[in-house]
């Protein structure tokens, strides 16, 4: 995977947040409080239960770097940059996208980059809930360090885990945009004992909107229509596959030393993940993406 040096960075669709604070008072993400209404890549707290350490980098608190570096030249060296490029493309791709599948207009929503915690409309979040998106305030969240423990503790380093990171975050502001989100909540209210398998579709169908981005990825543009990416191959599209297995809930469960208990899964095994991230990326087509049908997720 490459991304074009030549592209424009818009770093209006992120928020750099470190430094600033935050996870500090408010209603708890993960802790009773509005844990029900955050959708997350991995489950909340997940170094709770699994023994894995997703707090932020250490006793600093100031960003090693910043949103005004992606202006320069040798942009792509800082992480943030390309973090920021992923976000550009995935944007890009459902601002095209939307309509043509859905007949919805794409609303965009920012990526807000902190670090150790964050205050947000669903609560307060500490780095140890993972990556995740607030329906409440249209915005994604990722602490960069998650991308350490994506690689280092959780088995998936390769380059495009990361954007899959992004693309299926923002799977779930398109789930929120065209409704998805709140139907799913509600069906959760009429019949409790069917959240999880909810939770689970809802899941999946976000890993599948992000493999029918990573379809077109490579044809993404910038404003000025500069391809965002120079290359992706099939090794790209199996390091985001590889990611998708590392998360699956039958994976942490073990690697946490639990027996593995499909009752307790919100978000799907690693072979469910897996394969609706394939759906997505062999059909291309987001509407392919319908876990809610009878039987999808048996």
């Amino acid at each position: 995977m490459e991304l074009n040096e030549r592209a424009d960075i818009d770093t209006s669709q992120v928020n750099d947040r470190r430094g600033s604070g935050g996870g500090i008072g408010g209603l708890p993400i993960g802790g009773g409080g509005l844990a029900g209404v955050v959708v997350t890549l991995v489950i909340a707290l997940v170094g709770g239960y699994f023994g894995i350490n997703t707090m932020g980098g250490g006793g600093d608190s100031q960003p090693s770097s910043s949103l005004a570096q992606c202006e320069q030249e040798n942009a792509l060296q800082h992480l943030e940059c390309r973090n920021a490029l992923y976000v550009n493309s995935i944007q890009a791709y459902w601002r095209d996208q939307l309509p043509k599948s859905f007949g919805e207009q794409y609303q965009p929503a920012d990526t807000n980059i902190f670090e150790g915690g964050v205050n947000t409309a669903c609560g307060s979040a500490d780095s140890g809930v993972g990556p995740f998106y607030c329906p409440a305030d249209d915005s994604v969240y990722i602490d960069l360090s998650f991308y350490q423990v994506l690689a280092k503790q959780l088995g998936a380093p390769g380059e495009f885990a990361q954007p899959y990171v992004l693309a299926h975050e923002y799977g779930h502001h398109v789930q929120d945009v065209l409704g998805t989100e709140a139907e799913m909540r509600r069906r959760q209210q009429r019949d409790p004992e069917s959240a999880n398998q909810e939770s689970v579709k809802l899941e999946l169908q976000a890993d599948c909107y992000a493999g029918a981005w990573a379809n077109a990825a490579a044809n993404t543009t910038d404003a000025d229509g500069d391809k965002i990416f120079t290359s992706l191959t099939e090794q790209d599209i199996q390091e985001g596959i590889q990611a998708a297995g590392q998360i699956g809930d039958d994976t942490l469960q073990q690697r946490g030393g639990g027996k593995v208990n499909p009752e307790q899964f919100t978000h799907g095994s690693s072979a469910q993940r897996q394969q609706w991230f394939r759906v997505g990326y062999d059909s291309g087509d987001p509407k392919q993406c319908d876990t809610f049908k009878a039987g999808a997720v048996s």
